[in-house]
């Protein structure tokens, strides 16, 4: 019997395999014509073994996301005690940003939004982890920050900070800049969002 550390470390690699090959399949032939049979022959998996990892082809476009939502959360979750809402909000999308260099230099993040930008149907599935995610940190903040915020405000902070960087960050990808570039879009982003409830 495998032993469990082996085993995570095998369906890891499986699972980034199967997000390297998708994203090649999609910048060759295009999102659209490319198939869940497709990207698991490639990873050199059945396609059964693509369904244990990712629900559909486009969550395959998300990556990671669950593993930085999980960071992000757990940061807000232990907030300082002299922290305001505004203050660990950005320290967790910080922490986001530092963990996204991986996908941002091995060109994956340009892939993404090549992607985002044209298809329909991963644009769907974009807008509802957005929406699921931005739930996630409200319900965090408002945990983290009890009595300080009601759930509007709490909202529109994740909203404004949120909104702010991914629309950096998808404007200074489809622009063509390098990863350092488009990393110090992000973090200008929290800079320049409204961070005051």
């Amino acid at each position: 019997m495998e032993e469990p550390g082996r085993r995570e470390r095998k369906k890891q690699r499986t699972r980034q395999a199967l997000v390297a090959e998708a994203m090649r399949l999609f910048e060759q032939q295009g999102y659209d014509r490319t198939t869940v049979a497709q990207i698991a022959a490639a990873a050199d998996v059945s396609t059964r073994t693509f369904f244990l990892h990712f629900p559909a082809k486009e969550d395959v476009l998300l990556g990671d996301t669950v593993v930085r939502m999980d960071l992000c959360l757990s940061v807000i979750a232990d907030r300082r005690p002299d922290e305001r809402p505004a203050d660990v909000l950005a320290r967790a999308i910080e922490e986001l940003i530092t963990r996204a260099w991986a996908d941002l230099s091995t060109g994956l993040a340009r892939v993404r939004t090549d992607v985002l930008a044209s298809s329909p149907a991963a644009q769907s599935r974009l807008l509802q982890r957005f929406l699921a995610a931005h739930a996630e940190l409200t319900d965090a903040l408002l945990r983290a920050c009890p009595g300080e915020l009601d759930r509007v405000a709490a909202a529109t902070l994740v909203g404004g900070v949120c909104g702010a960087v991914g629309a950096a960050a998808f404007t200074s990808l489809r622009q063509g800049d390098p990863p350092e570039r488009v990393r110090e879009a992000m973090r200008r982003a929290i800079a320049l969002s409204p961070l005051t409830p």
